[in-house]
């Protein structure tokens, strides 16, 4: 398949968080589920059902983060969609004893860099780290990155139950830092100090866990001063924020009121306010929220110029959500920086070699 770009339209479709899983993990997972030595109640729920249902969307999701070739370069094509940045999926290596989340690690990221070789046009990627050793993800982070060209790190939340406002991850931000390349910040399931009354509603994956655990991850790692520590840390958080740009307001009210009453020891002084962080070191994308009034929302509470595309393939794979997002009531200027220029300079990502047009398939309505 030709690697190819719409050249006509003056810029890129990237979309900026998109899934894979290498088989391995997957036989990993099985054998976890089959064994019951997860200890990690959200993922058996999630992957149980991803893993075990013979339902038509989990079986086209499995097959689909497999594949780093024809079937998503066809899908790609088929919805308009130029660029991805593929990252490995969520839990990922969270749930890994160290030993298996090193290697894991290790094979993702020589897969997505092999992907990246093969389409240089087509993808980008992040690493996969295993973050239960800061130590280990420092070293693999800076082999994924000087040596296999990766654009920045893939974090999947809590590693059981452990967030990464904890002062031992602080040599993977800093690495992130010095490297210059972003942390995205993607959902796990709650963690199991918080997912029993969401899972008895039927509430605990990306219908409303996810964003509550992410949002809470999010707003630990402002308050907890990692911003100050390292200001030109960049981060990136899918969903549009987790419904935190709703919040701002109120947070940094509270967030005021809670400094000054010395009520928490963990909530202390900050440089700027906690909305302000969202203006200097965050970054949103749109994966899974193609809802017009929700975009435009964000982009005036925390920049135009901090928020950008993303499918969540092939999780939430709807070829009409790319109309959608075409038809945002803002300019074609915006729309380049919207889709395109932002992810860019963010990730840091090479120019297109090629040029083409999009297959005529594309964006049918």
């Amino acid at each position: 398949m030709t690697d190819n770009t719409d050249s006509s339209r003056g810029y890129r479709r990237i979309a900026a968080e998109e899934a894979y899983a290498p088989p391995e993990l997957f036989d990993l997972y099985r054998r976890m589920l089959d064994a019951g030595t997860s200890n990690d109640r959200g993922f058996d729920s999630l992957m149980g059902f991803y893993l075990g249902s013979d339902a038509p969307k989990p079986v086209a999701v499995r097959r689909r983060l497999q594949d780093l070739g024809d079937e998503r370069l066809a899908d790609m094509d088929a919805t308009g969609i130029d660029h991805q940045i593929l990252a490995l999926t969520s839990p990922g290596t969270n749930v890994l004893d160290l030993a298996a989340a090193r290697e894991i690690a290790t094979i993702t990221n020589d897969r997505l860099a092999d992907a990246c070789r093969r389409h240089p046009d087509r993808f980008s990627a992040l690493a996969a780290l295993p973050l239960q050793d800061p130590d280990a993800a420092v070293r693999e982070l800076d082999r994924a990155v000087g040596d296999l060209g990766l654009r920045g790190i893939i974090a999947n939340s809590h590693i059981g139950g452990s967030y990464l406002d904890e002062s031992k991850y602080r040599p993977i931000f800093e690495a992130a830092e010095d490297l210059g390349v972003p942390v995205y910040l993607h959902p796990n399931t709650p963690s199991n100090d918080m997912i029993d009354p969401l899972r008895k509603a039927g509430l605990d994956g990306a219908i409303f866990g996810f964003g509550v655990e992410t949002g809470m991850h999010l707003l630990k790692l402002i308050t907890s001063g990692l911003f100050d520590r390292y200001p030109n840390l960049k981060l990136v958080v899918g969903h549009l924020g987790e419904a935190l740009p709703y919040w701002l307001h109120r947070i940094d009210y509270m967030h005021a009121a809670q400094v000054a009453a010395g009520r928490y020891d963990t909530i202390r002084p900050l440089q700027r306010k906690p909305s302000e962080y969202f203006r200097h070191n965050i970054w949103l994308t749109t994966s899974g929220m193609p809802w017009q009034p929700a975009i435009m929302f964000a982009r005036e509470v925390v920049g135009a110029d901090r928020v950008m595309y993303a499918m969540d393939y092939p999780y939430q794979f709807v070829a009409e959500e790319v109309t959608t997002q075409d038809a945002l009531p803002i300019s074609d200027a915006e729309k380049k920086a919207f889709f395109d220029t932002t992810a860019t300079d963010v990730f840091g990502l090479r120019a297109p070699t090629t040029a083409g047009a999009t297959p005529s398939s594309a964006l049918r309505s």
